[in-house]
């Protein structure tokens, strides 16, 4: 499955490491830095040209550190959503009771 970051950008499930919202995540130094390091390598790859509201981390084989942070205007609840991901764990849920 694949999942829309914005704009043109898609990328498919297996490939994605983490969903971060910009605001929380960016709170903390070690994130800072993580962001810092991925912009100095080329790795941060922006999908929009609006308020940025989430970066994504997934596994990239093509570029040197094998990984690409992108960068959407699309809030990370959104964004999970559409993984199906926070579906499945309620279905879990309910299963279980």
């Amino acid at each position: 499955m694949y999942l829309h970051l914005g704009q043109d950008t898609v990328v498919t499930l297996d490939k994605i490491i983490g969903i971060f919202d910009l605001d929380t995540a960016t709170v903390a130094k070690a994130s800072r830095d993580y962001l810092t390091a991925a912009e100095k390598a080329g790795d941060v790859i922006n999908v929009s040209y609006e308020l940025p509201k989430s970066f994504i981390v997934c596994q990239d084989e093509t570029r040197k550190s094998g990984r690409a942070v992108y960068i959407s205007q699309i809030s990370c609840q959104t964004l999970l959503k559409r993984t199906g991901f926070v579906g499945n764990l309620a279905n879990i849920e309910r299963n279980m009771k």
